[in-house]
């Protein structure tokens, strides 16, 4: 298997939820980034990025007015640019894992961290993430790379999944 595992599918099949259940269940160290939902009486209303250091900011709000736009999201790609990066680089120098949630049409606005991901990927470190399951050109390239593999998550094939996530990070 290769250098990097990402996790693809539809939104709610546990992507993020499996790959938490993997670096808790793993006995290695891991640093990098999650996204999450930023929800107001049950309507969501952007994404937040968090470091697994505890640092975290608002990546994309409905509020937030940028040129850069993801539906009726607006992206502040300085957060990305900043936290999110930072948390790559900083798990590429100090951790086993490098946590990548995740790579999608949101965070590909950002030249500085598609070079982070390549980077990360070219590392000798394990690479656990997300991805886009719908075409994009820069995440088509990234699926394309000989070291990664990408599986489609469902509900149907959760377990299944995660042990074979905890094969490869053993």
């Amino acid at each position: 298997m290769g250098q990097a595992y990402l996790l693809t599918g539809m939104p709610g099949t546990g992507k993020t939820t499996i790959i938490r259940q993997a670096i808790t269940q793993s006995k290695r160290n891991a640093g990098g980034f999650f996204t999450q939902e930023i929800r107001s009486v049950g309507i969501r209303e952007g994404f937040r990025i968090v470091t697994l250091e505890g640092k975290e900011a608002v990546l994309a709000h409905i509020a937030i007015d940028s040129p850069f736009r993801v539906g009726k999201y607006g992206v502040d790609i300085s957060v990305l640019d900043t936290i999110g990066v930072d948390a790559i680089y900083n798990a590429v120098a100090h951790n086993d894992i490098i946590v990548i949630d995740e790579i999608g049409k949101m965070e590909l606005f950002s030249p500085r961290f598609i070079t982070a991901v390549q980077d990360a990927i070219n590392s000798p470190k394990k690479v656990l993430g997300t991805i886009t399951l719908k075409p994009h050109p820069l995440a088509d390239t990234i699926r394309q790379n000989r070291n990664i593999r990408v599986t489609e998550l469902t509900r149907q094939n959760q377990s299944f999944v995660l042990a074979e996530l905890m094969a490869w990070l053993s």
